[in-house]
């Protein structure tokens, strides 16, 4: 009887699985460069034999191509186990232009109304009769909102 691992590892040989081979060696690889670098990397894709890496900041572009040629020198004498069914000619990057969406942590009602925390329980000193009127208006909203 075939265990957990014999049996995903028979599946993702199939061809209909075959991008499932890629993706393992596109994270074999990646792992290889530095966690600094891991992090400005977005996504991996190939493309014609080639490994392409879509960067996030020209900085990492060039500490990317610093630590290629070691890696592609490293590549040609021993290939990764996941790699063995994928043919890597060559590994470029290029820095996206498209900005990073920021995901919200978490989304907020519209209907929800903001909560006044104040109470209006404060005293007025404004010699100025536009700025203490003002001032008396906002207090008397505030205790309106308290209120209901």
């Amino acid at each position: 009887m075939k265990n957990s691992a014999q049996i995903l590892k028979f599946i993702q040989h199939r061809p209909q699985f075959s991008k499932l081979c890629k993706y393992k060696c596109i994270e074999k690889i990646q792992s290889i460069f530095s966690p600094a670098l891991q992090k400005m990397i977005k996504f991996a894709y190939f493309k014609n034999d080639i490994l392409f890496f879509v960067l996030n900041h020209p900085g990492a572009k060039q500490e990317f191509d610093n630590n290629i040629q070691s890696i592609k020198s490293a590549l040609k004498f021993v290939s990764p186990e996941e790699c063995s069914e994928v043919n890597v000619t060559d590994i470029r990057a290029f820095v996206t232009n498209k900005p990073i969406k920021k995901v919200p942590l978490f989304e907020t009602d519209s209907k929800e109304e903001y909560k006044e925390r104040a109470t209006g329980d404060f005293t007025i000193d404004i010699k100025d009769e536009k700025l203490n009127s003002l001032v008396k208006s906002i207090q008397d909203i505030i205790k309106a909102k308290n209120d209901s």
